[in-house]
């Protein structure tokens, strides 16, 4: 048992350089950035109350209130400025506001604990408020915007790592929050691929089909789909088979560096034939983040002939 206690610990705290945390925090500040810029003019339409917004964001509020009260939403925002006699409009065009000072704060790395905080708290909300029309770059945003804020901020890379003495670059939260992350896209892949697999929609082409001839996400010319036809079974199952694999072959020392490009490659083609630009980002974001090769153990200042990491305190 004290054995393998032991490895468990060694899978948690892996020495990490902040290499990951860099490439997470620099590329969530621009996928914010791009998020931001791509809603600029739609912002007050989309998530304006009843009668001045598109649908009115209290439908999707009042039903994520069904299941908890304690998700933040956009009315926390409206209401805090009402207390200080701001109309609805001025409050949602601060929230755009400072959300792309967070997304700007994040890319150089300035004050980056704060405007991570800052962009997860703004995004969860306009998510929550704007479910009917959000999707899966929202949901992965506000996954990786987690794990940023509660990652040992600030980096090396970044202004305030340059500019504190104590930034955290042998931190052994690095590997922590690194495995967590990586973790937590094998669950999602492997449920992804798994439910994939359990319809026929996948194995004979036509969900493919569907998804790349529905408006607005028909980018292709549906003559040249239908040339092609005869290969959409075959991307359907590698499609699967990717995600169902992925929490397998991802670890693995040969086949996970080929695992990390075909996943990033997958997302790359998915963004340019449905026009997702923002999903395919997002997800390369984090995988890139999560999986990229780490620098040796001696870059890192750890004694790899030991073996010995130095653990937290709290977890000793």
């Amino acid at each position: 048992m004290r054995r393998m206690w032991d490895r468990f610990e060694r899978f948690l705290f892996t020495p990490e350089s902040d290499r990951w945390l860099s490439v997470l925090r620099i590329g969530l500040g621009l996928q914010v950035l791009l998020y931001e810029l791509s809603l600029r003019g739609d912002w007050n339409y989309l998530f304006a109350s009843t009668n001045e917004g598109l649908i009115g964001r209290q439908l999707g509020e009042a039903i994520v209130n069904l299941h908890s009260r304690l998700v933040p939403e956009v009315a926390w925002l409206v209401e805090a400025g009402a207390a200080l006699g701001l109309p609805e409009g001025t409050v949602l065009t601060a929230a755009w506001i400072g959300l792309l000072g967070a997304g700007v704060c994040l890319s150089v790395g300035c004050f980056s604990r704060t405007a991570a905080i800052l962009a997860w708290f703004i995004h969860l909300s306009v998510t929550t408020s704007g479910s009917f029309v959000a999707y899966g770059v929202d949901n992965f945003m506000t996954i990786g915007l987690f794990y940023l804020m509660l990652s040992p901020l600030p980096d090396r890379f970044s202004v305030d790592g340059r500019s504190d003495e104590t930034s955290p670059a042998s931190s052994p939260l690095l590997g922590f929050w690194r495995r967590v992350l990586q973790v937590h896209l094998c669950f999602i892949y492997f449920f992804g691929g798994l439910t994939k697999c359990l319809g026929s929609g996948w194995w004979d082409g036509s969900n493919l089909w569907r998804a790349l001839i529905r408006p607005p996400f028909d980018v292709l010319d549906p003559e040249w789909i239908v040339r092609c036809q005869a290969f959409l079974p075959a991307a359907g199952i590698a499609i699967c088979l990717l995600e169902l694999c992925y929490p397998i072959f991802i670890w693995g020392k040969r086949t996970g560096k080929v695992w990390l490009v075909l996943i990033c490659v997958m997302h790359l083609g998915i963004g340019l034939a449905m026009g997702m630009y923002l999903f395919a980002s997002v997800m390369i974001i984090l995988n890139i983040a999560a999986f990229a090769p780490a620098p040796p153990a001696q870059a890192l200042g750890v004694d790899s002939a030991a073996g010995e990491v130095a653990l937290p305190a709290v977890v000793r």
